[in-house]
């Protein structure tokens, strides 16, 4: 059973702690998709992604293109999961369901914590979500670096 990890992001902007996070997913073994709302926004993300020093290189690929079920790590608008991960990271208020948080290793919702609607969105889902007894944990990164602020199952 997984947990949701909630990311308010204050400080680095998504494209470089999305990175971060993929990385350490990777090295814990995992498998990941990248959930978002946008094909566009989801195109800009596979091309900041290709950016960067070769041994920061994160193999990825989107949903649709061949070899989608070999993704490392699979950006996706969809709430299939092509390539089976282990964690699944949304982004720009992607869906997520409990089913989804009790499935996987882990979950990961990045919001913008410059952004209201954002914001909102993510409290709604963090609500949602604990009260289908997820257990979720709140992340805030506004003292300068990453602390843990809530905790909840």
């Amino acid at each position: 059973m997984g947990a949701a990890y909630f990311y308010h992001l204050t400080r680095a902007p998504l494209e470089a702690t999305l990175p971060l996070l993929l990385s350490k997913a990777r090295g814990a073994g995992w498998r990941i998709a990248v959930r978002g709302i946008d094909e566009t926004r989801m195109e800009w993300l596979d091309a900041k992604l290709w950016l960067g020093d070769e041994e920061a290189f994160l193999p990825h690929g989107r949903a649709g293109q061949p070899h989608e079920a070999d993704q490392p790590i699979l950006l996706t608008t969809s709430e299939a999961l092509a390539n089976a991960p282990d964690c699944l990271m949304t982004i720009d208020g992607a869906a997520i369901a409990p089913d989804e948080v009790n499935q996987l290793e882990r979950v990961c919702v990045l919001f913008d914590g410059h952004d209201d609607a954002a914001v909102q969105t993510a409290r709604g889902q963090w609500k949602a979500l604990t009260d289908a007894g997820c257990a979720a944990q709140y992340w805030s990164e506004e003292a300068g670096r990453w602390e843990k602020k809530a905790e909840s199952g």
